[in-house]
């Protein structure tokens, strides 16, 4: 999930090719619906990005008041209007009402806090917890911007690989050469706040890392690499984790669906983000690899929608695309890894969709 940041924007806006009364307002490449002749382009407002909550006042404020999502209609989801797709609220709250919105845009300021906009945490089921126990030497994921958002975190033409992304729970696993060898298993919300799953054989992750060796797999990766620590981020999908299963069945032993999308190890004291792929092609199942090549923006978001690949079979819509630089780098733009995301249009507003931590 990605970061919340409520910012001043700088807007493009373009006719809505079905609503006369309705314009498209365009932030990096997301675009929101507004009333026509709100705003112009080269204009500065607020931009409110999905999976925000907002307060009551403000939703009233806004004109929101029962349109929002979430059960109390208070979460900002993406929306189809008249056909266009919505991501997000442009607006101008009373709030800033004296606030200089050209100078806030140039300086980045974020007004979440200041506006008591928070971010929605998706519910953990029970079936995807457990007893938990302090782990920091735990190996954590990290949070993905959407490319949408940041559109400049690649440069045009620069090597990229792009991957799907799997609509299910993040395992992470961390093995480490302390204690003769230890393995601390997670959940991406527990893993961000230095705890570990306590090993049960009945927890979902546990099951998903035992069932496919993997803490074998990462001794050996360790042994390698001359890693004190590697850790290994996958996957875990199929009916009952989600409402996108791949045909695969998480209530069966044998139908449980696992796949990995990252290693980390380190190495002489640093951490370093590895090659999955040529790391353990063969060993471990992997994410489907889509595309590698030179970045181009509008490849990225055609091939972020479609039928998944997991399958072999498209037995449904795809969620998304990870997008990551093929040689590892740090961003400035986000302040961390060169990686983001690319969401399907049709994934963001189907019906009757689950999103578990």
């Amino acid at each position: 999930m990605s970061t919340l940041r409520v910012t001043a924007e700088r807007l493009t806006v373009h006719e809505h090719p079905d609503a006369d009364a309705l314009e498209l307002a365009q932030v990096g490449l997301y675009r929101a619906v507004v009333a026509k002749g709100a705003y112009r382009t080269g204009d500065v407002a607020l931009y409110i990005p999905e999976q925000a909550v907002l307060p009551d006042g403000l939703i009233g404020e806004l004109g929101l008041t029962g349109r929002l999502s979430g059960g109390g209609r208070n979460r900002v989801k993406a929306v189809r209007l008249r056909g266009e797709l919505s991501q997000g609220i442009v607006c101008r709250p009373r709030a800033l009402a004296g606030v200089d919105l050209a100078r806030a845009a140039e300086e980045g300021t974020d007004f979440a806090e200041l506006l008591s906009i928070t971010k929605w945490v998706p519910p953990v089921p029970v079936g995807m917890s457990g007893a938990v126990e302090s782990a920091p030497g735990l190996l954590g994921w990290v949070d993905i911007e959407n490319l949408q958002r940041y559109p400049d975190i690649f440069e045009p033409g620069e090597p990229v690989v792009l991957t799907e992304k799997l609509h299910g729970t993040a395992c992470l696993l961390t093995w480490s050469a302390a204690d003769g060898g230890s393995v601390r298993v997670s959940s991406k919300g527990f893993g961000a706040k230095g705890l570990a799953l306590t090993e049960d054989p009945a927890n979902l992750y546990w099951r998903a890392v035992l069932g496919h060796g993997v803490p074998a797999v990462a001794a050996r990766l360790a042994a390698s690499l001359g890693a004190s620590r590697v850790g290994v981020f996958g996957e875990v999908y199929g009916a009952g984790v989600q409402d996108l299963a791949y045909g695969a069945d998480a209530r069966s032993a044998e139908g449980l669906g696992y796949a990995v999308f990252d290693v980390s190890a380190e190495i002489d004291g640093q951490v370093r983000w590895l090659d999955a792929a040529a790391l353990l092609d063969g060993e471990l199942p992997l994410v489907p690899r889509l595309y590698e090549g030179p970045y181009d923006a509008a490849k990225v978001l055609e091939l972020a929608t479609g039928r998944e690949t997991v399958s072999g079979r498209g037995l449904h819509l795809r969620e998304g695309v990870v997008v990551r630089a093929a040689v590892e780098r740090y961003s400035p733009v986000t302040g961390g890894r060169a990686i983001a995301k690319a969401v399907s249009p049709a994934y963001l507003t189907r019906k009757g969709g689950t999103e578990y931590e």
